[in-house]
């Protein structure tokens, strides 16, 4: 029987091949069909040189990627045959920072089965040790000082290993084989408990304390993977109470984090909530996000902790020390940001300490370095999909192609709300986890760390930046004194052009961009728009007929101003409005302290104050979540037609005006009314695409804006449509609300086959 000739590649993989414990794969591969070589850590890519017989060696290149991790995403880049230097066995070689850089960093990942059974396992030597990790599982992206991905190059640099764990690291039958962050109670970080005077620094019995304290219905700021959460007990109404008077947080929805014990493990949500089978999934895919259910009638949970909604944050333990809480404690724990409202999330213990002292009775701290934020990444069911509402740790950093190839890496600084950058080259984006609003010094900080991080971590410098056209902007502001060449987009294009490139969109598409307020090209607040065309081409096909706010910012916050607004525009009165109204109007028609916008979000901040659900925002969207909760409990409502009127140019105009009338009729239910909104919206929506279809033939329909994160209206809306023959479009992996604008920046000035010098 003749031999299968002897053979030698040499294998270039790129992608998601660093932090996933490919390496260690691709030696058990090499030892599992008998061949020689080697491998190795190049500058974000994984070199191997591999030989043997030609049979295996095929086999083994399938393998590759066909039976890779579950973390990772290879791609073989290149692979050319070789002659063969007659290894006789297969090593993994140090890792080298010469080569092409092509860096994909990985993101934090929950706690597996695996080590979640030796942490819960008496016998094993990292019994209840809050720092358990593997190849498969624990902090990626906020440990990682730079790559190539080795234990030097990240925050676990200052713990060397014990004689154990280091023996587990070098030996290739090991699930830690080369598993960076390992650790063990010997050797790796630990627990520190601080309340006033006392410090515990014995990490078991500050974990006792910390439980002890928080079944006292104490507040208790816990250092976990991406940052600070403040923990308290979910079913202690006098707790949660005390920690929003203190966090100065009266009616912002709280995160409730909730103990699990594997896949069937879901009945402490499902006693307090009714998730359905897509939002199960959420909750226990690998991201570990927050996923927001609905609430049961008879729930157990605090009422402060969505105060006027009916859902609630939920999210799974995905740290060890998560576990270890949770199934202690035995219940429900609020697991909310640590930070002052709407700033980044605190990573450090002096911050912590410092920021936090008026919020927080004690501090939970460990001794493993956070080199980045990453807050918890938010998820949505809308559409029987799981939609970004946040990125954040586990989600982020999020890597996407791009349309077309950008010669100049390109950063992206996205809005003032939501703030999330980007930085983009050759075909590729990768966009940060969540920042925050940038109207603090402190997320300012942050805003510029991020952006120099993100360049240094992947090795590209940027050469020009795009941002938001606003002036008033903070990030555009940056992007102006940057020195580097600065390109603006309009707001509401970067909402369309965000969902047209996530769902790769072809021809021109009709999209709905709805949201708050953004700056548009004629220097008025756009945020109720229908754009028509694609990337780079968008026209105003039909918006909201506009309006003038009275007071100008301050309406963003009191939803008041707007209904008042609305209801001058048409000459309605409205009996119940604040007393200030009089000398508001006076001003107001006057054209004093007023501006003018056909944002959306606004209308539907009117329609909440007018139904007495929200006078006065605490944060943003309050009103219409509010609104939204308040039409589910009503399963029919009337569509009232809204006029739709076309000027010389063929731009048409919503008159939201019908609308008014039905909201102030209080012979309806509140419920009806809000019911009615939503349908006559969706009814309009509908009108719309019809009228473009007629008029210019449309290849898709998009949604974009935070008004589309309204899962009522989405469903109204695409049910109206669909039955009218269309395809609808909402942004899944990319937020739709402002979190989207830095990736839909850049897909605006990128389009198919251009390439930007």
């Amino acid at each position: 029987m003749s031999r299968t000739p002897h053979a030698a590649q040499q294998i270039t993989v790129t992608g998601q091949v660093q932090g996933v414990g490919f390496r260690p794969f691709v030696y058990r591969l090499a030892h599992q069909y008998g061949l020689g070589g080697w491998v190795q850590n190049c500058q974000g890519q994984v070199r191997i040189w591999a030989e043997g017989d030609s049979a295996s060696l095929e086999a083994f290149t399938r393998a590759l990627v066909e039976q890779a991790p579950p973390l990772a995403a290879p791609a073989l880049s290149q692979q050319k045959p070789v002659t063969a230097e007659r290894h006789k066995e297969f090593i993994i070689r140090d890792s080298t920072a010469t080569g092409r850089a092509d860096i994909h960093v990985p993101s934090d990942q929950f706690t597996c089965d695996a080590c979640l059974q030796e942490l819960n396992d008496p016998h094993d030597r990292r019994y209840h040790y809050p720092f358990i990790n593997c190849t498969q599982c624990g902090p990626r992206y906020t440990l990682i000082e730079k790559l190539p991905y080795d234990r030097p190059n990240t925050s676990m640099a200052a713990f060397p290993l014990c004689p154990t764990c280091l023996a587990e690291y070098r030996d290739p039958a090991d699930r830690r084989f080369h598993a960076e962050p390992v650790a063990c109670p010997e050797c790796g970080p630990q627990l520190q408990y601080r309340q006033d005077a006392m410090q515990l620094d014995d990490t078991s019995a500050a974990l006792q304390q910390c439980l002890s304290d928080l079944r006292e219905g104490k507040v208790v700021a816990v250092k976990g993977i991406g940052g600070y959460h403040l923990l308290c007990d979910a079913y202690n109404n006098d707790a949660v109470v005390r920690l929003r008077e203190r966090k100065g947080r009266p009616d912002k929805p709280l995160a409730v984090l909730f103990p699990f014990t594997g896949p069937q493990g879901m009945g402490a949500i499902e006693q307090t909530l009714r998730p359905t089978p897509i939002e199960v999934q959420a909750l226990a895919a690998a991201q570990r996000p927050i996923v927001l259910c609905r609430k049961r009638e008879d729930s157990p949970l605090s009422p402060a902790i969505a105060p006027g909604l009916d859902e609630v944050g939920a999210m799974l333990p995905y740290s060890p020390l998560h576990h270890l809480l949770l199934a202690a404690f035995d219940g429900p724990l609020v697991a909310t940001s640590g930070n002052i409202s709407g700033e980044p999330v605190i990573t450090s213990e002096q911050e912590a300490e410092q920021r936090l002292a008026a919020v927080a009775d004690a501090f939970l701290h460990h001794n493993r370095p956070i080199l980045r934020p990453a807050d918890d990444a938010v998820l949505r069911v809308i559409g029987e999909k799981n939609r970004a509402i946040r990125l954040g740790r586990g989600s982020a950093p999020l890597e996407l192609p791009l349309p077309g190839r950008i010669e100049v890496p390109t950063l992206a600084t996205g809005g003032q709300m939501k703030n999330c950058i980007a930085l983009a080259w050759d075909r590729r984006i990768v966009i940060a986890p969540h920042i925050g609003n940038l109207d603090s010094p402190r997320s300012l900080t942050i805003f510029e760390q991020v952006i120099d991080d993100l360049q240094r971590l992947y090795g590209v410098q940027a050469e020009q930046v795009v941002c938001d056209a606003h002036p008033g902007y903070a990030s555009s502001r940056w992007a102006r004194e940057s020195g580097l060449p600065t390109r603006e987009v309009f707001h509401h294009h970067a909402h369309a052009s965000a969902v047209y490139g996530e769902h790769a969109g072809k021809g021109d598409w009709l999209v709905f961009a709805w949201d708050g307020v953004g700056y548009g090209p004629d220097g008025t607040l756009w945020g109720g728009e229908v754009l028509l065309g694609r990337p780079g081409q968008w026209q105003r096909f039909a918006s909201l007929r506009p309006f003038h706010l009275a007071g100008g910012d301050r309406a963003g916050r009191e939803p008041w101003r707007s209904a008042l607004a609305l209801c001058w525009e048409v000459g309605i009165a409205w009996e119940e409005a604040p007393p200030q109204g009089e000398l508001l109007q006076q001003a107001w028609c006057r054209g004093i302290n007023r501006s003018t916008t056909s944002a959306a979000g606004r209308l539907f901040d009117g329609a909440a104050a007018l139904l007495g659900l929200c006078h006065t925002a605490s944060f943003e969207g309050q009103g219409p979540m509010r609104l939204e909760a308040l039409a589910t409990q009503q399963e029919l409502g009337e569509e009232i037609a809204l006029p739709i009127q076309a000027d010389a140019a063929g731009h048409y105009t919503v008159d939201w005006s019908p609308l008014l009338p039905m909201l102030l009729n209080a012979r309806a239910s509140r419920q009806y009314r809000a019911r009615t909104f939503h349908a006559s919206l969706a009814h309009t929506i509908a009108a719309l695409a019809t009228l473009a279809r007629e008029r210019h033939g449309i290849a898709g329909i998009g949604f974009a804006g935070g008004v589309f994160q309204n899962r009522l209206l989405y469903q109204l809306g695409t049910h109206a449509l669909s039955t009218a023959g269309f395809t609808t479009h909402l942004p899944i992996r990319i937020p739709a609300n402002d979190g989207g604008l830095s990736y839909g920046q850049i897909v605006e000035i990128c389009q198919p086959g251009h390439e930007i010098k």
